[in-house]
């Protein structure tokens, strides 16, 4: 009987630590947001528009605080996309809640993107653009 609440005790603990842990920041997921929004753009290969790596993690430094919080994000949501497609990815970078979160978001463009490609392309290329994420070429 004690061993068994120990085990219950221990195992509540670990799940009310994951469950802080799957927390993002408002910075956090307007970042994430922000990198969903763009790939789907880039995805749908939406004439115009090409990724802006420097720009990217100028902008996650200036949410974020830091390059180097910036390179944790995009990392975290490159081994999301990485899960997501069924291929290798670094389980130490993977974070179930930027997966998450960044699904949603690339879900929902995405099928504005398909449902309107004129309209959504201008209207989430310019916004990526105006950000840094995106450059027009």
């Amino acid at each position: 009987m004690n061993i068994k609440l120990m085990a219950v005790a221990l195992l509540s603990m670990m799940v009310a630590g994951q469950a802080r842990a799957a927390i993002l920041t408002d910075a956090e997921a307007t970042f994430v947001e922000q990198l969903a929004t763009a790939a789907a753009v880039l995805e749908q290969r939406c004439t115009g528009y090409e990724a802006d790596g420097a720009g990217g993690v100028q902008l996650g430094a200036r949410a974020l605080g830091s390059p180097d919080a910036a390179m944790a994000m995009i990392n975290a949501f490159d081994a999301a996309i990485k899960a997501h497609d069924g291929n290798d990815y670094d389980p130490d970078k993977f974070r179930p809640e930027v997966s998450e979160a960044a699904g949603k978001t690339f879900k929902r463009v995405r099928a504005e993107l398909i449902e309107d490609p004129k309209r959504a392309c201008t209207t989430y290329g310019d916004s990526g653009a105006a950000v840094g994420l995106l450059r027009r070429y």
